[in-house]
């Protein structure tokens, strides 16, 4: 990447191969200001070439393959989907970290500098730039023209606390070569201006001067909050067997657990009897052993044993099923089982016996998913049971409810959080 500054004829140029947008929020004010000096033409400006460090693979194959056939060109397409990994990068960049007013200052500083064309960005596409160069043109009449070049990426870590090793060119016929060079990548019909884009990424993000309206907030949470639902409703099909018998609502909340199963190996499904909780975890656990060979253990109370041994013979799903009484005498010597289903888990609300202990350490030991079936949400407030909204306190942190009646609501529970008296969800 390059960098170009000018005040009073002063230039200061810079490659190299990564630009952390992010620490432009870290940058004083004072230097800012430097640049805020500059006329904005060609003659006056801060310039800066952004390599692309790592191009998506099937795009550095495109690049490779035309490479060898030619001068390195890329089509129109490569070109585009590679400006839109770079621009995705920076905003990723941007909205790192916790917003404070000072990087809020700085980056919309940054912004307008942008769009008055006194700072401005090339993207360069031909090949990866692994260089780093800084040039810097001063009124000095000795040495008008000074070079470092070294390991130092243009970043603070890179410039200031990382053992980065660099050295000074003073000699001007060779820091006229690496202006030439400077300059070759600059004009290369492949080094494409992007400080217009760059200027919008950052106007549009968190530092936005335009306010929001509270009702396109609630949009955006809502789009996120039921990002899940969307999802996985496209990444898992139901079993042709099964989605004759089970209703619309029960198809989703199916794909919906899965997607948490998938993402965060916990999921409850919860809500008053009669909704089919038995029938949707039998599809998700048909669904696992499908995709991914799994096989799957249901732990329950004695009476719905042979139950679950039927919708496990009659849905074709690998497994077992053993009885609450029987989980500290064999729960140890069991194979493991990569999906753990336990029914009417209210039951193992207390994290003190015996039993809770003999199924969370064989969870846990075998890495196993887990998936939460119960319609007891209140179950009593006690020192022994302060685990969540059912009083059941699932091996993984990240265990999600889903509320059958609205499959796409769904919250983690808070610890000491008084649950809905009729749903678990939000």
């Amino acid at each position: 990447m390059g960098l170009h500054r000018r005040r009073n004829r002063p230039r200061r140029r810079a490659t190299s191969r990564r630009l952390p947008w992010r620490d432009f929020s870290r940058m004083p004010l004072a230097e800012m200001s430097y640049v805020k000096s500059f006329s904005g033409a060609d003659d006056g400006c801060c310039r800066l070439i952004v390599g692309m460090q790592r191009p998506p693979e099937e795009l550095m194959r495109s690049a490779q393959r035309f490479q060898r056939e030619g001068d390195g060109y890329l089509d129109g397409p490569a070109m585009v989907r590679l400006r839109r990994a770079a621009a995705k990068s920076f905003k990723e960049q941007i909205e790192f970290g916790v917003p404070n007013a000072s990087a809020e200052m700085t980056l919309r500083t940054l912004a307008a500098q942008l769009r008055a064309k006194k700072v401005r960005v090339k993207l360069f596409l031909r090949h990866q730039l692994y260089a780093k160069l800084y040039l810097v043109e001063r009124t000095d009449p000795v040495t008008p023209l000074v070079g470092f070049v070294g390991s130092s990426n243009l970043t603070f870590s890179g410039l200031q606390g990382q053992g980065d090793l660099n050295v000074d060119v003073v000699d001007q016929d060779a820091t006229l070569k690496l202006q030439a060079w400077f300059e070759d990548r600059w004009n290369d019909p492949q080094s494409f201006d992007i400080s217009q884009e760059l200027a919008e990424l950052i106007e549009t993000s968190w530092v936005s001067e335009k306010l929001v309206k509270p009702y396109h907030v609630y949009l955006k949470m809502a789009f996120h909050l039921s990002q899940d639902a969307r999802e996985g409703s496209r990444e898992f099909t139901v079993p042709p067997d099964l989605l004759t018998i089970l209703l619309p609502f029960q198809v989703e909340a199916v794909a919906l657990a899965a997607r948490y199963l998938q993402r965060r190996k916990g999921v409850l499904l919860g809500d008053v009897v009669g909704l089919g909780k038995t029938l949707i975890a039998t599809a998700v656990a048909r669904i696992f052993q499908l995709v991914e060979n799994s096989n799957t253990l249901v732990l329950c109370p004695p009476k719905l044993v042979e139950m679950w041994q039927w919708y496990f013979g009659q849905y074709r799903v690998s497994g077992a099923v053993l009885s609450f009484g029987r989980v500290i005498e064999q729960l140890p010597h069991l194979p493991r089982y990569t999906l753990v289903i336990i029914d009417e888990s209210h039951n193992l609300r207390n994290r003190e016996g015996q039993r809770y202990a003999a199924v969370r350490d064989y969870i846990l030991r075998n890495d196993s998913r887990v998936m939460l079936l119960t319609a007891t949400y209140n179950g009593p407030r006690n020192s022994d049971s302060e685990q969540g909204s059912d009083g059941v306190d699932c091996p993984y942190e990240n265990c999600l409810h889903v509320n059958l009646q609205s499959p796409g609501r769904t919250r983690t529970p808070q610890r000491g959080e008084e649950p809905d008296a009729a749903r678990c969800g939000v």
